[in-house]
């Protein structure tokens, strides 16, 4: 049985939260650079992007010397995963240079690509340094978590979403925004959200990055419809995420604070095009993120 796999729903407590997690991202050495991917512990329905990603680029890291992090990685949602099975990774030794190494995975169930990732490594050299300043946000202490905010606002999105809303997650949110099953009017398609997991990590740094890809799907999507009387909570729209790219640039812990910077400059023929920017909370441009995804708006069938 791959590790992390299991019938049980996740318990609330945050160490068991994160243990959970990191099994899920611990892939199985199948031998052959072929690794399986657990399911996630009572998982029903669709397969979470940010989980096949993590897998994906545990996978890759496996077959890399210990002295080139991953700096990028491009992946694009083929199918839908679906969480009754696990996930079969095969990872390709495209290049090993240098400097760099690359790789390419497929992620499959039952015989079929679900992603495809590219991921490449860079041995660490000095180099000529800017960056993006951190935009002024009020502090994650002084916000409430997404987990209080969605315990509270429950009973006002559809009964069948009730229980995926309040599924305790190793992820912590806090939102500086409202969010779009909070209500309110339209606004600009832009969002700030605290993150990092809920209970410490072990040092190792790829267990840091695997989490962060992981959380990078995250509050991502949803940017694009804040401009739009669209959101999944209202049960008008159909979302997927089509592909999904991250550019990691500096060392950082997931389980300290970081800021994740949403924006979209642009939506339309049902898709929307969203951006992401992860700071340290001391002010370090650690990754960017880019995304775009099927925004499909939907009408309801008239009754009769």
């Amino acid at each position: 049985m791959p590790p992390g796999m299991s019938d049980a729903p996740e318990s609330s407590d945050p160490a068991a939260l994160v243990d959970g997690l990191l099994r899920l991202l611990d892939v199985a050495d199948e031998g052959g650079d072929h690794f399986a991917g657990a399911r996630k512990p009572g998982g029903v329905g669709r397969v979470f992007g940010g989980q096949v990603i993590g897998q994906a680029l545990a996978s890759a890291e496996r077959t890399v010397p210990e002295d080139r992090p991953v700096h990028s990685l491009h992946a694009y949602f083929l199918r839908g995963g679906n969480e009754d099975f696990g996930i079969d990774f095969e990872v390709m030794r495209d290049l090993d240079g240098g400097s760099f190494a690359n790789r390419r995975v497929v992620a499959s169930q039952q015989g079929k690509p679900i992603l495809t990732m590219v991921a490449s490594f860079h041995k660490r050299e000095p180099g000529v340094e800017h960056a993006e300043a951190m935009p002024q946000v009020p502090a994650p202490e002084s916000l409430r978590s997404e987990a209080e905010l969605r315990a509270e606002y429950a009973d006002k999105v559809p009964e069948r979403l009730r229980k995926q809303m309040l599924t305790p997650r190793p992820i912590e949110l806090r939102p500086v925004e409202s969010r779009h099953w909070m209500g309110g009017p339209p606004r600009e398609p832009l969002s700030h959200t605290w993150m990092r997991a809920v209970a410490p990590l072990p040092d190792d740094p790829k267990l840091h990055r695997a989490v962060l890809a992981y959380a990078s799907d995250m509050t991502l999507l949803g940017t694009a419809t804040l401009p739009h009387e669209i959101s999944w909570s209202k049960g008008n729209m159909m979302g997927a995420s089509l592909d999904h790219a991250i550019w990691f640039h500096d060392d950082f812990r997931a389980d300290e604070w970081m800021l994740y910077v949403c924006d979209s400059p642009w939506a339309g023929r049902a898709r929307g095009f969203n951006r992401g920017r992860i700071f340290t909370q001391d002010g370090k441009l650690i990754a960017n993120v880019a995304q775009e995804g099927l925004i499909r708006p939907l009408t309801k069938k008239a009754e009769g």
